[in-house]
């Protein structure tokens, strides 16, 4: 007999949300004050919430067991999955010392920490979550930036940091496709309303970026690169947002913004260059390799940008899925949990074999290996060392998932949800927060829109705001949330060779996230009750017909693609090693 989630078990919402928030304040606790390693502290999280699932929600052993090993099992597939692939094309390049080539392209442009930064972390970091999403940008922006020769703490951080603006239209835009369908409300609406929050944000993550860095006075040094940088990404974003749709502003806005910021800065320069204190200024580096050769180095992050924009396309997902995936319902679990509203929750593991991002990344990454010059050993040797650096990175991530999940079937997080909708008059400010904390909790905007968008919209109703503004806020507040998920923590210390030091990182981020969570709160309540006019106007259900038509992309367009794609990549591969002569690889 199926099980049937109470939300409220001890009769009194605050007290059961009080007690439900006992195992994230255990992690906050043991990542912020005690600095226990990632795996060490989910495994206390995990542990607590078991006991409370089982003795406060009288949640049998069995489902409180299996939805926790259910977590674990996404945590291998897809999230460490793209973890794993993007470090060893990573690896690769610097095994073979084509990295070497590229750290100097970027020291040609130029040699301030700050630039730098702005270049690899927001504006190629926002293209990767464009089109991938899911820890890909974290893992690549901290990996190249500790690999420039950025202490690995900043480069973690960093990372982490300026992946904010773009994740609500990240991967091809799921979070804001997910939260229409789970709350009815418009897309369209909701693309424009999320696109009326986050530009404001696009601006000032720059700036925040180079702040957190190296402080208010050495930022305004640069503030005409940081103003190009967000204002550029800022009013793209806004533009395609809310004239195209969802599926596009990351990948448009990050072009516009790389193109943007790396011509500005070849006509300006700071006065000063700033480096970290432990480094010396040197004088801006001379291109020491001819184009050619910058150009086979880039080579493989080019191929990792075609194959995860081509994953990207909704047909091409759905002609990989139907030459290979598995689905393996969860024995024991899979509807045998009722849900708060009557419904029965599903539990199937699906292994999309060819369509995960991570797989775009590995076939990228294979045919990286001639264009880098490495042997078949070389490349199977760095593959080998790649998973066994990465092996409690990969615990980690697993562990973590299995928290969330437990989180979520066991109702808890639902109560958490709750607790946040009492408040009234104040529910556009703890609608950021809500979203936050289901992104802490989940790591994904996508899974903090599926967890709680329904709940923000029945909530807008009851107290007379429109609810497109808080399912907007829900994935826009939720983005705050990334830089302290202990999801993404794990992906940024795996990438930088900090596995362990989770602690460290969450205190370098916890501060700002909160700050900007509760500055999008703010902005939330203004446009609730201030500046009504920029909320749009939207009839509900009016894009359904065009969104299921939309649903079903055509097989053959997704195959079309697909080879598009892989000619594409041979032929940039020997274009590579034409023009990339005179950098091989020597083993």
């Amino acid at each position: 007999m199926a099980w049937q989630m109470d939300v409220n078990p001890l009769g009194n919402i605050g007290l059961s949300a009080l007690v439900a928030a006992i195992p994230i304040f255990f992690l906050f606790w043991a990542l912020a004050y005690k600095r226990m390693k990632g795996h060490w502290a989910a495994l206390g999280a995990v542990f607590i919430a078991l006991i409370i699932a089982v003795t406060v929600y009288k949640m049998p052993v069995n489902l409180a067991v299996l939805s926790t090993f259910y977590g674990f099992l996404f945590g291998l597939w897809p999230v460490s999955w793209i973890v794993i692939t993007a470090i060893y094309l990573y690896n690769l390049s610097v095994e073979t010392k084509q990295f070497e080539i590229i750290k100097n392209s970027l020291a040609a442009i130029s040699n301030d920490r700050r630039v730098q930064a702005i270049l690899i972390a927001f504006c190629f970091g926002a293209f990767l979550e464009g089109a991938a999403g899911f820890g890909t940008p974290v893992a690549i922006s901290a990996a190249m930036l500790a690999g420039i020769g950025f202490n690995p703490v900043y480069a973690s951080g960093i990372a982490l940091l300026a992946n904010t603006a773009p994740v609500a239209f990240g991967a091809i835009g799921i979070p804001i496709v997910v939260g229409a369908q789970v709350s009815g409300v418009d897309l369209m609406a909701l693309s424009k309303m999320v696109g009326r929050q986050l530009p404001f944000f696009s601006v000032l993550i720059p700036f925040y970026m180079s702040v957190v860095m190296a402080g208010w006075k050495k930022s305004l040094e640069i503030w005409p690169v940081l103003l190009v940088a967000g204002g550029s990404f800022a009013i793209t974003q806004f533009l395609v947002s809310n004239y195209l749709g969802p599926y596009l502003p990351d990948i448009l806005s990050s072009i516009v913004t790389i193109l943007c910021t790396a011509i500005f800065v070849r006509i300006w320069h700071p006065k000063e260059v700033w480096t970290f204190e432990h480094e010396e200024v040197v004088e801006k580096a001379k291109l020491q390799y001819t184009l050619g050769q910058v150009f086979r180095a880039w080579a493989p992050f080019i191929l990792l940008s075609i194959f995860v924009a081509a994953w990207g396309v909704k047909s091409v997902k759905v002609a990989l899925d139907q030459i290979l995936t598995l689905k393996f319902p969860i024995v024991g679990l899979d509807k045998e949990v009722i849900d708060y509203v009557g419904k029965p929750k599903a539990a199937v593991y699906t292994w999309n074999i060819l369509s995960a991002a991570g797989t775009s990344i590995l076939f990228a990454a294979i045919l990286s290996i001639p264009v880098v010059g490495a042997s078949i050993s070389t490349a199977i040797r760095v593959a080998g060392k790649t998973l066994n650096s990465l092996k409690w990175a990969i615990l980690t991530i697993g562990i973590i998932l299995g928290f969330a999940y437990l989180m979520n079937y066991s109702g808890m997080a639902i109560t958490l949800g709750l607790a946040f909708a009492s408040t009234g008059f104040l529910f556009p400010l703890f609608s950021a927060f809500l979203g936050w904390l289901g992104v802490f909790m989940t790591g994904s905007d996508t899974s903090t829109n599926a967890l709680f968008g329904k709940l923000q919209e029945v909530t807008a109703r009851q107290i007379g705001i429109d609810p497109v503004l808080t399912v907007a806020t829900n994935s826009s507040g939720g983005v705050m949330g990334k830089m302290i998920s202990p999801q993404s923590i794990a992906v940024a210390t795996a990438a930088t060779g900090l596995s362990g030091k989770e602690g460290d990182i969450f205190r370098f981020t916890f501060k700002h996230s909160v700050i900007l969570t509760f500055l999008m709160g703010i902005l939330a309540m203004l446009q609730a009750y201030v500046f009504t006019w920029m909320i749009p106007v939207w009839e509900k259900a009016v894009e359904t017909a065009k969104a299921a038509s939309a649903a079903q992309a055509a097989v053959q367009e997704g195959y079309n693609i697909l080879i598009a794609t892989f000619v594409a990549s041979i032929l940039l591969v020997i274009i590579s090693r034409i023009v990339g002569k005179g950098a091989n690889y020597v083993k």
